[in-house]
């Protein structure tokens, strides 16, 4: 799985913080949405999906492995 954000299309909810805190953050300034693992492993995958599921700005874009 690749993970990418939209930092432009991120509102700063923190939604997917609370779902895949290992692979998302948000910045101190603002909110916005920090990438941490933008291929992350295996076991992380149904959180990352969540993250994207409950994400309210649909910032979070996923897909599979090149």
């Amino acid at each position: 799985m690749k993970v990418s954000v939209d930092e432009d299309k991120c509102c700063g909810a923190g939604s997917c913080v609370l779902a895949a805190p290992d692979v998302f953050d948000q910045r101190d300034e603002d909110g916005v949405v920090v990438l941490l693992d933008p291929e992350p492993a295996e076991h992380l995958h149904a959180a990352v999906r969540e993250a994207a599921d409950v994400c309210p700005a649909a910032a979070i874009l996923l897909g599979d492995r090149a």
